[in-house]
């Protein structure tokens, strides 16, 4: 009784603390994709949060087409250290190859998670205060445009109403269904 008590308090502990690092480094990852302000005070933090673990990977894992591949590669071997942990609260026992695949639909709900929070901000801020200015709305900004600007252009005019941010998250959340449930199923059949 008391193991189980513990359990689900340490394993929450452990989702969140290395769900955050990964997070860091995803969202390092996706404003370098879209090229977002490197000198906002956000990117700024993130740069100087990711770059200990993520400069030597870089000098091993080099960028393809502009893209940090190293910091994929780091957000998922934190996704696995996190599968590794929870496995072992569980009391699996310590199985690194099941940690690494079930990392693999992890960093993949990550991704689609960020942009999914990115979009809600950016409309809850839009509802309270349009039209201001903030770092952190910068970088949002500069995170969702490229995905909602190019459904943008491709829906009917609304009379002004903007439904993008609703097509997009939709289109995510039915993305991360169709994506994430099976490869965990897949990943859990081989373990």
């Amino acid at each position: 009784m008391g193991d189980s008590y513990l359990t689900q308090p340490a394993v929450f502990l452990v989702q969140v603390l290395f769900g955050l690092y990964a997070a860091l480094v995803v969202l390092r990852f996706l404003l370098q994709l879209v090229r977002a302000d490197f000198y906002n005070p956000l990117s700024q933090f993130i740069v100087r949060a990711t770059k200990p673990l993520l400069n030597p990977l870089r000098r091993v894992i080099p960028g393809v087409s502009g893209m940090d591949i190293a910091a994929l590669v780091l957000a998922w071997f934190v996704l696995t250290l996190e599968q590794l942990a929870i496995l072992g609260l569980a009391g699996v026992g310590l199985q690194p190859l099941a940690a690494a695949l079930l990392a693999i639909p992890e960093l993949i709900s990550l991704i689609i998670n960020v942009f999914l929070f990115a979009i809600l901000i950016q409309v809850i801020i839009s509802w309270i205060n349009p039209g201001s200015y903030n770092p952190a709305i910068s970088l949002i900004h500069s995170l969702t445009e490229p995905i909602l600007g190019s459904v943008r252009r491709r829906l009917p005019e609304m009379g002004g109403l903007d439904l993008s941010p609703m097509v997009v998250m939709v289109g995510l959340v039915v993305l991360e269904m169709l994506l994430v449930p099976p490869l965990k199923d897949l990943f859990a059949q081989m373990i």
